[in-house]
């Protein structure tokens, strides 16, 4: 069982690596200095895609027994997407608690494991931003539009890039 000093020591390293060797297409850092356990990240529309352009702000959330469980993200820039809740909170299935899913629809194996860092999170978050499953939707209304209304769905990945842009 992971401790609050363990994964503060595990996150700290974490953030130190994504210092030292940044990743193409987001930024990471602490909200607050003294919390290490909430961290701001930056996403970048990924290019080729309805979002490339954009600058989606997140907050990510790491409990206390981390890596053992995951974190929760949560968008705080608006953003159209079939896998993004109206409150902003990010639904893939890395982010779901690990084991069976109750629903029967994730195998375990994509869901949550202490492998995934920082990185892994929010390189699988710019993936979903490529490639939305409407299969499980968040946001009911964003898989209807992404899969009966295409043109609708872009005008409104469109304002939110362009809203995003703004806010910079």
């Amino acid at each position: 069982m992971a401790s609050a000093s363990q994964a503060s020591l595990l996150l700290q390293k974490q953030l130190k690596d994504l210092c030292k060797h940044p990743v193409d297409g987001f930024s990471a850092g602490l909200v607050d200095e003294s919390n290490l356990f909430e961290w701001s990240v930056m996403i970048t529309g990924p290019p080729d895609t309805l979002y490339e352009g954009g600058f989606f702000n997140a907050i990510m959330t790491f409990p206390a027994n981390y890596p053992n469980s995951p974190p929760t993200v949560r968008f705080t820039s608006e953003i159209w997407h079939p896998n993004v809740y109206a409150d902003g909170k990010v639904c893939i299935s890395i982010l779901h608690p690990p084991g069976d899913d109750p629903n029967g629809y994730e195998l375990a194996s994509e869901r949550w494991t202490p492998v995934h860092t920082v990185e892994s999170i929010v390189l699988s978050i710019i993936s979903m931003l490529s490639s939305p499953n409407d299969e499980s939707p968040a946001n009911v209304e964003a898989a209807k539009e992404w899969r009966d209304r295409r043109d609708e769905f872009k005008k409104k990945v469109s304002r939110c890039v362009r809203k995003s842009q703004e806010m910079l």
